[in-house]
């Protein structure tokens, strides 16, 4: 469908602009044809009107021979068939039409046959102005859903990303829980039978919220809690928590398995490295139209290089800047007593 003809408005304008170029055909008929002044404008303004109706035609060519795509050759002379005979259709609508407003009994007049050369020059002018704005709006509308095509692609691609990144998340945290229960089976085997208990439920939790999206925060929450009864197996009353989540951030909405990575990599990396133990803080709130989650844990300045993957934060890191661009961050302040990541993302509310 001809895009002028999608919107009311647009048609109405179009209308409008082939009104103006009537109103100024009906002066160069009244001062260079010598026409008198209301003939003028009744014979030119309907006229222009056709001929702006004639032109809409004059889209499905310029679809049909986009320039860059289409020989020159080819399109002039297409175009200059076509213009040489949608202009005899106008001229011989003009001829009927001044038939048509010609009172009953009278001839044409003499000075009359010097209106022609008139009307041929406004008609191809007319003709020539109307294919230059649809091949601008044709050019236009290629711009647009180019875009459109781009944005689309973008929006793909993110989702390809995520899908790889939840693909190796969930192998990581298996690989490093399952190191956990091999360190318990020789020492500890009723700690480890509970510790594979906890991780049934961890994991089914963690396998159904792995299918949305995004998940309230209260969810996450619930989960990092579960992950963290998990390793008080393991570490007892070295592994302590503290959670300060306000209750304004608990229903908005985050990727599933954002902080419960952080928390993991404060445990593995932090925790258990000092003899004393130490305490792993989880902090939300909002502010201005934000959500921070910060996760904060002591860690031992002598601690031996790490052997695991570092998958956790570059995981969280690709999966935030993937859903919301620019619009978040993932800072991380390291000292050598105190590890801090704090990340900042859109608070979009959970909708019931």
């Amino acid at each position: 469908m001809h895009p002028i003809l999608k919107r009311r408005s647009r048609l109405m304008l179009y209308l409008s602009v082939w009104i103006a170029f009537g109103m100024l055909l009906g002066m160069v008929l009244m001062l260079g044809g010598q026409a008198p002044a209301g003939w003028s404008f009744k014979f030119a303004v309907p006229l222009a009107i056709a001929l702006g109706l004639q032109s809409l035609s004059y889209w499905y060519l310029v679809q049909a021979m986009p320039p860059g795509d289409t020989p020159v050759v080819r399109m002039s002379l297409t175009w200059l068939a076509a213009g040489l005979i949608s202009l005899l259709v106008w001229l011989t609508m003009a001829y009927g039409w001044s038939l048509y407003l010609l009172p009953v009994g009278e001839e044409y007049p003499a000075s009359a046959l010097g209106v022609i050369p008139l009307l041929i020059f406004a008609g191809a002018i007319g003709i020539l102005l109307a294919v230059l704005g649809h091949y601008l709006a044709g050019a236009f509308q290629r711009s647009r859903t180019a875009e459109r095509k781009a944005l689309e692609l973008q929006v793909l691609a993110r989702e390809a990303e995520l899908k790889s990144l939840r693909a190796q998340l969930d192998p990581h945290f298996l690989f490093n829980s399952l190191n956990s229960v091999a360190a318990l089976i020789g020492n500890d085997t009723k700690a480890a039978r509970e510790m594979c208990f906890l991780m049934a439920q961890f994991f089914r939790k963690s396998l159904t919220l792995a299918r949305e999206q995004s998940i309230p925060l209260a969810e996450e929450i619930s989960l990092v809690e579960t992950f963290l009864a998990i390793e008080r197996v393991r570490f007892g009353a070295r592994l302590r928590t503290r959670f300060d989540v306000s209750k304004e951030a608990m229903n908005v909405r985050v990727p599933p398995l954002v902080l419960q990575p952080l928390v993991e990599n404060a445990v593995h990396h932090g925790v258990a490295h000092l003899l004393e133990g130490g305490e792993v803080k989880v902090h939300a709130r909002r502010r201005e139209g934000l959500v921070e989650l910060v996760v904060e844990n002591p860690c031992d300045p002598e601690r031996p290089p790490s052997r695991g993957t570092g998958m956790g934060l570059a995981s969280v890191r690709a999966r935030i800047e993937a859903l919301s661009g620019h619009r978040a961050s993932v800072d991380v302040d390291a000292s050598e007593t105190n590890f801090r990541v704090s990340i900042l993302m859109p608070a979009n509310e959970d909708v019931e």
